[in-house]
Formats: C-alpha cells, sequence, structure tokens
C-alpha cells in the first residue's frame, strides 16, 4: 500500500490544532490537514517563526485556512491560557495532533521544573490532551494523534528518577518521553472507552525523516562534530518530512483508524516509506506502567481525566 495525502477525505468544515506547526513534521502535517479544506490552528512556541511558516503554506496553498496561537508545552500556565483561548474562539475541535518535540539535548528544567523531554514531549501534551478532550468530545467524529518514535525500544520509565535528578542521559531520557507517548496513547484509548468518550486516540511515527530536531542537542552542547554527524545523517540516510508526516495524516484522517492503533513507515526497520499499522514493545503495552504514569502525569500536571 502506498498510501499518500492525496487519498486523504476531505476536511472541509474541521478543525485540528497541530502543535509545533511551523516547523519539520508539524508544518508538513499542517499542510497536508490545509490542502484537504481542514482550519488548521498552528500552536507554536515562537510567533514570528510560525507567522513564517504560515506564509510558507500559504504560498504552497493559498487557500489554506490557519489561525496562529502561542503555546509553550514547557510551561502549565501557557496551556491553561491557549486551550482558554482556544475553547473560546473553537468550541468544537475536530481533531489534536500532539507533534512538538524536543530530542537529546542536555538536561533543561520547564518553568514547573520538569526535565525538559519528559516536561515538554509528554506532560505538556497530556495536560493539553485533556484539557482540549471536552473541545473533541463536542465535534462528530473526533481524533487525537500522538507522535511517537521507533526510540521507544530503548527507553525506560524511571519511576524513581522520573526528572533525572539522580542520573541524566540525553538520549535515554528521549527513549523514556517517547515511551511515555505510547503508554499514553495505549492508556488514553482504555481509559476514553471505558468512560463512553468517542475520541479516537492514534499514535504515529515518522520513522527517520530530516528534519531540524536531530540538531538542538548539538547545537546546545557546541558540539561541531555532532551537527555534522546529525547533517549527514539527514542528507543521507534520512527521507524527507513531507514522507516523515505520512503515519500522522493516515492516523488523523484514514477511515480505518480505531483507538490504540499506531502507525509507521512501511521500509526496512519502519525508517522509511509509506505509512501502515506496526507493532510497539511489551514496554509500551505495560499496562501497570502506563497507570503509575496517568496517576503521575495527573499530579505533576494539576490535570485530572473525568
Amino acid at each position: 500500500m502506498t498510501w499518500t495525502r492525496e487519498q486523504m477525505p476531505s476536511l472541509e468544515g474541521r478543525t485540528w490544532v497541530v502543535t509545533g506547526a511551523n516547523s519539520g513534521l508539524g508544518f508538513e502535517t499542517t499542510r497536508g490537514l490545509a490542502l484537504k479544506g481542514a482550519l488548521v490552528v498552528m500552536a507554536c512556541r515562537d510567533p514570528k517563526r510560525a507567522s513564517a511558516a504560515a506564509d510558507e503554506v500559504r504560498r504552497m496553498a493559498p487557500a489554506a485556512k490557519l489561525k496562529l496561537m502561542t503555546l509553550d508545552l514547557a510551561s502549565l500556565d501557557s496551556i491553561a491560557r491557549f486551550s482558554e483561548a482556544l475553547a473560546a474562539e473553537h468550541p468544537v475541535v475536530d481533531g489534536l495532533v500532539n507533534n512538538a518535540g524536543i530530542m537529546a539535548i542536555p538536561r533543561r528544567l520547564t518553568a514547573d521544573g520538569f526535565e525538559m523531554q519528559l516536561g515538554t514531549n509528554h506532560l505538556g501534551h497530556f495536560s493539553l490532551a485533556l484539557r482540549v478532550l471536552p473541545l473533541l468530545e463536542a465535534a462528530t467524529a473526533p481524533r487525537l494523534v500522538v507522535v511517537a518514535s521507533s526510540a521507544h525500544r530503548w527507553g525506560a520509565m524511571h519511576f524513581d528518577d522520573l526528572m533525572g535528578e539522580k542520573s541524566y542521559s540525553a538520549w535515554g531520557r528521549y527513549g523514556q518521553a517517547k515511551l511515555a507517548n505510547l503508554l499514553f496513547t495505549y492508556e488514553a484509548a482504555r481509559r476514553f472507552a471505558a468512560a463512553g468518550k468517542k475520541t479516537i486516540v492514534a499514535a504515529a511515527h515518522p520513522g527517520y525523516a530530516a528534519t531540524n530536531l536531530q540538531g538542538v542537542g548539538a547545537q546546545m552542547t557546541g558540539s561541531k562534530f555532532g551537527a555534522w554527524f546529525m547533517n549527514l545523517g539527514n542528507s543521507i540516510m534520512a527521507q524527507s518530512a513531507e514522507m516523515g508526516a505520512l503515519p500522522t495524516l493516515y492516523a488523523a484522517s484514514a477511515p480505518d483508524v480505531t483507538s490504540g492503533d499506531y502507525f509507521g513507515p512501511d521500509g526496512l526497520m519502519q525508517q522509511y516509506g509509506y505509512p501502515k499499522k506496526v507493532g510497539s514493545n511489551a514496554k509500551s503495552r505495560d499496562e501497570k506502567s502506563a497507570a503509575e504514569l496517568w496517576s503521575r502525569s495527573e499530579a505533576l500536571t494539576r490535570t485530572t481525566f473525568s
């Protein structure tokens, strides 16, 4: 199956929110949704970069309907303000793509004292998803798409040291954050179903896609070799961000998607290719870990699912 965005159904009259919409996978997801007629709320931390990205989307798709809103997933206050403003302007939201993320950076803390990778990639999106859920439930066929990664395979949940205060590895903590994305996806699917929610929650990963995500850690440490190595990998091994966004767009729009599904590329080791349904490891399916992560996430973000 070589599914492409041309096979997406019309999204006219639908409203989608995409986090980190100004670059990489988020930009291509925004473009794909807009090309099918959706109004896309571009939820971005930097208004200037978001505005430039919106101009580029409109250049490629002149009829694109875009709304720019500021969101910093490393701040619970920003998430609360964004969610309130979104509800005031868009009481019905058809879909949310939890896309924004950071990868393999030196240890940093969010505004609320969370380790930055877990705080941004999981906890911020956890709080956002539960705050936006009432808007999703107001839609006819709502979807929540979580952008995960094959990095979940080397991740481990350090429940005795979630914030990396005792031990920190940039890549190890990235793996933990991406494992958390899948634990959240599967647990949300179970809880939403048990509560009678109609929102479909699914996950997707891009394989190895060329974006600016890979180079941030090297830039923060000042490693010229690290930056060179990441750029080399992007140029000779990675598929395009446009291809990398296809699993997300499939999860967002394909009619056969069900809660708990996970999509990735169909090529060698799921690193490139067209979207297909894929599996994940046993740790990501562990219901005890998922329940503990959910409980911890509610307490840390002061966001409760009911």
